[in-house]
């Protein structure tokens, strides 16, 4: 298994390998090395008896354990394919499981043996603006030979494969949605409500931070006198979004917690009163998942949210006076928050991590 963030490090697809492992580890006839990235220097641990994890030094610089630098992805790349390649010559492995098109598909193909693909979103090209170049003259040729040569490709929504397609339109590509912690994530009663509108999530473009916090300065002065912004996460734009609050003199309103670890997050989820998400584009969001599960009524961009999620506990908008009418009504209807967070919380029961984990081993076998 091949994947260059894992706990610590990295943000949506650590957190999805993370679960899919503990799933794994339940199975006495699967046996896995993952190869990943250390935030320090090499180690190599048991997760279970049976699942083995190989934390690479990659030399990280930067101290942002949810962004990898380029730099961090090359290094990466380089030492994972001759650590894989070692590994290789001593096991014999049935399959290579890459998690990212680039660089874990590449690495995988390379090694020659079965391998299957786990899109995520910013690897597919064209799905984050932020790699419009590369994708165009690099990554979108590359991407369709490691996908083709795959034995399957699984995205996370239906919403990115109909991205994938327009790079490879012979793939058959297999949905396989992210599963929730849902015995972890839960609503707790005991804990007091807050009058605010929480964001989780990586800080940076795709995400449109920016125009969240715009959104709510638009908000009436009558709400924002008794509501907050929290952002939790970190990012390229945190200077930034910090600077954009405080030119809308509203600095006082936002919350930056930056990265929070599990146990302080559920609280974080547990007692904000909505959820916002506006990204340009996501494939399927765990920590839109996390707040479902958590019981939080959703506002959410409608390219943000793949359509199985999507429910009475949603409100989706394509614009500003959209999200700024949604905060507003339910921020002024307490029953209507109430009946939407128990509608949110029912859809992500739906989605557990041992199904996703099912049809991963069908998959395997």
């Amino acid at each position: 298994m091949l994947n260059y963030e894992f706990p610590p490090l990295g943000g949506g697809a650590g957190n999805a390998n993370y679960y899919l492992l503990k799933e794994f580890s339940k199975h006495k006839d699967i046996r896995i090395d993952l190869v990943t990235s250390s935030v320090g220097k090499y180690k190599k641990e048991k997760f279970s008896e049976k699942i083995t994890v190989h934390y690479l030094d990659i030399g990280k610089k930067n101290k942002n354990f949810y962004y990898q630098t380029s730099r961090d992805l090359i290094v990466y790349s380089i030492k994972a394919f001759y650590y894989a390649w070692r590994l290789r010559l001593k096991n014999d492995y049935d399959l290579v499981h890459a998690f990212f098109g680039i660089p874990c598909g590449l690495i995988a193909m390379l090694l020659f043996k079965p391998y299957i693909v786990s899109l995520r979103g910013s690897d597919v090209p064209f799905h984050n603006p932020r790699f419009k170049f590369i994708d165009r003259y690099v990554f979108r040729y590359l991407s369709a030979l490691v996908w083709t040569r795959a034995k399957k490709v699984v995205v996370n929504s239906a919403d990115l494969k109909k991205t994938a397609l327009n790079t490879a339109a012979r793939v058959k590509f297999e949905i396989i949605p992210n599963g929730v912690d849902i015995d972890f994530y839960k609503p707790d009663s005991r804990l007091k409500k807050k009058n605010a509108i929480l964001f989780v999530g990586r800080l940076a473009e795709i995400k449109r931070i920016d125009f969240l916090i715009r959104s709510f300065s638009g908000l009436s002065n009558e709400i924002k006198r008794n509501w907050e912004l929290w952002i939790v996460g970190e990012g390229p734009k945190r200077a930034e979004l910090e600077a954009l609050s405080a030119r809308l003199k509203i600095r006082d309103k936002v919350v930056f917690f930056g990265n929070k670890k599990k146990t302080a997050l559920r609280r974080i989820y547990q007692q904000a009163g909505i959820y916002a998400l506006v990204s340009l584009r996501e494939g399927m969001s765990n920590t839109l998942l996390e707040a479902m599960a958590s019981g939080l009524p959703i506002i959410v961009n409608k390219n943000a949210c793949t359509d199985i999620l999507v429910n009475d506990g949603c409100f989706v908008i394509n614009n500003r006076s959209k999200l700024i009418y949604y905060m507003e009504k339910l921020m002024r209807n307490k029953v209507l928050k109430i009946n939407m967070s128990k509608k949110s919380r029912a859809t992500a029961c739906r989605f557990s991590w041992k199904t996703t984990s099912n049809m991963y081993l069908k998959i395997y076998k």
